[in-house]
């Protein structure tokens, strides 16, 4: 896919753009309640700050997390896995936003999956540079549910693979206000970001701001 085919102004919704069984791109679907989510992600990261997990092999991530929810993503030198509590603070993760949650269940439906209940919202902040490489999300402890993601900000290559490691992952370009959703036979799908090019956003600056869905338990 070329890149230049796109601007980067955020398109309105039309409709799911299916790129795979079970997976879609939700255009612009965001746009709308974008403020609100913004204003959620600064009071959860004002509780729960953002910060840069170090993986089971000592790799210190290039994107900055926190979380919100019933249970929070955590890595560090002992492994992954879900926690009711923020490792830094001792206390549970904040609340997830009312806001949150809508549209994750909005989303989910609409791609198909419904009754969508997310319990844990990883909260992603991607700087020029920061990537994410080629990943399956299975930590969690069902994988009936989809995976709902939200991009805000600076636009960013989704790179959306198959089922294993070795499949080509296709590319596509996420703006402001898109959503992507993918459950069902491709749940188990690798998928990362690549390498966040500069830029500078009207509400963001030269940041982008991902928040990941997950029902974890």
């Amino acid at each position: 896919m070329t890149l230049g085919l796109f601007d980067d102004a955020p398109a309105p919704y039309a409709a799911p753009k299916v790129i795979a069984p079970g997976a879609a791109l939700l255009r612009g679907f965001a746009l709308g309640v974008d403020e609100a989510l913004l204003q959620a992600v600064e009071a959860v990261t004002a509780a729960a700050p953002l910060r840069h997990l170090v993986t089971p092999g000592g790799y210190t991530m290039s994107v900055a997390m926190s979380n919100c929810g019933a249970l929070g993503w955590v890595s560090d030198r002992s492994g992954y896995r879900y926690d009711a509590k923020d490792p830094l603070s001792g206390k549970p993760w904040p609340a997830m936003p009312a806001c949150f949650a809508e549209l994750a269940l909005r989303a989910a439906a609409e791609a198909g999956f419904d009754n969508f209940r997310p319990d844990a919202c990883l909260i992603n902040r991607y700087e020029p540079g920061a990537r994410l490489s080629l990943h399956q999300d299975k930590d969690e402890g069902t994988m009936d549910a989809p995976i709902v993601s939200v991009s805000l900000g600076l636009p960013a290559v989704f790179l959306f693979g198959g089922l294993n490691r070795g499949d080509k992952p296709a590319r596509y370009r996420l703006q402001h206000g898109d959503v992507a959703v993918w459950g069902g036979p491709s749940r188990l799908a690798h998928h990362g970001v690549a390498p966040l090019a500069q830029g500078e956003h009207a509400r963001l600056g030269g940041r982008r701001i991902n928040l990941t869905f997950r029902r974890a338990r």
